[in-house]
């Protein structure tokens, strides 16, 4: 009576296993079973991740133990922040709507980088990796563009001498170039026979004028147009007023023109001696330049160009008076590149205090541009740059640690970086200690990589096998099941077994190995020396191993008498 009680709760226990396991209800029992597996690691090698305990495959160090730092979940979920659905970085702290006119999305707490709670460091640890924090500020961004250029002559300070009589150069008062000149100052004297003679002729039409004062009527306008004809001649040669004054007053006709220094300034160039013939093939006699203003053009890269803007403050250092620098502003942006160099030229005007900056010096510029006003940006410093995506850790909450993906605008020259999406203003960001963060991220992205794939290897397997399996009462008249001493007789006097996997042994000839899939092989006796192990469940399974599973349920192997 004893032994059919024992008997009968043994079976009881045996289905009762049989039932959960194979319940729909608990169909994540196995995922259940791999996410609470412990799993080790390598301190020298994160990468190396194993379900037991060893030695690092590289380095030969002991396995320690992972630790599922996960903050630990309450019955509410908190939301971070709403997100556009199309754009993960468009990001507000109110529902709303996007740019694009979507519904904004929650991200709970559990949903953000890092799994549930981020990634977790305790305040010990924290001190040791020096983790340190910055919030997210609004500031204007600066930022300075560094480019050499070439002190050049103001074209808008420069001046030609030139002269619209034909004649001969008799006298110059300048003979060198560089000397420096006054407005009104003589440069030279030339004598033209066609200046002469129209002298006189205007003489003769001033003194004709003056006889016709008394009569009017026709004979007078004659005698009017002539002299204002000849008077506009002179005009014309840029004879000046008080010269065309003094011939009417003394009537004396001067044999040679004087010409005077329209400006103050320089002369950069002369082109003629004397004697020289002018007014035929000379389109200049000197070049005078006015240096208390010019030029300076730099050159800058074609990235550059979108924060130049006209007017912008601009400052040169020279390199033999480092200590002294000139303040210029931006005068012009030319309108095309160099198709070599991809480069662009800058003009800046410089006011040219006691003549310091001469012509054809090399100079370095730094022009200020005010990139963005008052817009969100972070230190520099925290950014993880990987090439494709740009991210950050943020702090959710003391301790807990999440990364994100942001989209950078211009940076500053005192190493901030505007946030065009990704944060909100107030949030705290890791400025120090980042890339610890992020290989801790990519360890437990390992990890989870890990168990999922597990996972799935295991639900194929068990899917697999039980499509070919064959139905277990096929079996039930060759194999006889003891419960009461887990031991299994064979009547039958032919097994199976795989020629690549001799452990596994069978008494169904319609089975295929199910490790590779190969038909099985005829055994003609078992080896009675041998020990086998076989399943509860599925007796018509032996191995050799004990140490393995049930193909179709996992449950473990018992030892077969």
């Amino acid at each position: 009576m004893k032994k059919n009680i024992i008997l009968i709760l043994a079976g009881v226990l045996i289905g009762a296993g049989a039932f959960y396991i194979f319940s729909p209800d608990n169909s994540s029992g196995t995922a259940q079973t791999s996410q609470s597996e412990q799993l080790y690691t390598c301190g020298m090698h994160p990468s190396v991740i194993q379900n037991e305990p060893g030695n690092c495959p590289i380095c030969g160090m002991k396995l320690t133990p992972l630790k599922d730092n996960k903050k630990p979940t309450s019955g509410e979920r908190k939301i971070l922040y709403w997100q556009a659905p199309m754009d993960p970085t468009e990001i507000y702290d109110k529902p709303g709507k996007s740019k694009m006119g979507m519904d904004l999305v929650p991200v709970y707490e559990d949903e953000a980088g890092g799994g549930a709670g981020g990634i977790h460091i305790d305040g010990r640890v924290e001190q040791n990796m020096n983790l340190q924090l910055a919030e997210v500020t609004r500031r204007n961004i600066e930022r300075s563009i560094r480019a050499y250029g070439r002190v050049t002559v103001a074209e808008d300070y420069e001046y030609t001498v030139t002269t619209k009589i034909k004649g001969w150069i008799e006298k110059l008062y300048f003979n060198t170039t560089g000397q420096y000149v006054k407005k009104g100052q003589p440069l030279l004297e030339i004598y033209s026979p066609e200046l002469v003679a129209t002298q006189e002729e205007f003489l003769l039409a001033w003194k004709n004028l003056q006889n016709m004062k008394k009569t009017s009527g026709v004979a007078y306008d004659n005698a009017n147009s002539l002299y204002t004809s000849a008077k506009r001649r002179l005009e014309l040669w840029d004879i000046p007023e008080s010269e065309i004054q003094r011939l009417q007053k003394t009537g004396e006709v001067k044999r040679t023109t004087l010409l005077r220094s329209p400006v103050n300034g320089y002369m950069i160039h002369k082109a003629v001696v004397e004697g020289d013939e002018v007014g035929t093939n000379l389109p200049h006699l000197f070049l005078i330049a006015d240096l208390s203003k010019v030029w300076v053009e730099a050159t800058v890269y074609e990235s550059e160009l979108p924060f130049l803007k006209l007017g912008q403050k601009a400052h040169l250092k020279l390199d033999f008076l480092q200590n002294r620098n000139f303040d210029g502003t931006v005068d012009f942006i030319y309108p095309y590149l160099d198709p070599k160099t991809r480069s662009a030229n800058v003009r800046i005007k410089f006011d040219n205090v006691n003549l310091v900056l001469k012509p054809d010096m090399h100079a370095t510029v730094n022009i200020t541009s005010e990139v963005a006003n008052n817009v969100p940006a972070i230190p520099a410093s925290a950014v993880i740059r990987t090439g494709v995506r740009n991210i950050v850790f943020v702090e959710t909450s003391p301790g807990y640690f999440n990364g994100r993906d942001v989209k950078l605008g211009a940076e500053s020259d005192d190493g901030f970086v505007e946030i065009v999406g990704g944060l909100l203003q107030g949030e705290k960001v890791v400025t120090s200690g980042q890339f610890l963060l992020d290989s801790e991220s990519q360890t437990r992205e390992a990890i989870a990589k890990l168990r999922s794939a597990k996972q799935s290897e295991q639900q194929a397997d068990s899917a697999k096998m039980k499509m070919k399996m064959p139905d277990q009462e096929k079996h039930t008249s060759n194999l006889e099941l003891h419960t009461h001493d887990t031991s299994i007789k064979l009547d039958s006097t032919k097994l199976y077994t795989c020629v690549m996997h001799p452990d596994f042994v069978t008494s169904d000839p319609d089975t295929r190995c199910p490790f590779c899939e190969m038909k099985l092989s005829s055994l003609d006796s078992l080896d009675t020396g041998q020990t086998f192990y076989t399943c509860p469940m599925h007796p018509q399974y032996l191995t050799t191993e004990s140490f393995d599973r049930c193909p179709i349920c996992e449950m473990k192997l018992v030892k077969k008498e």
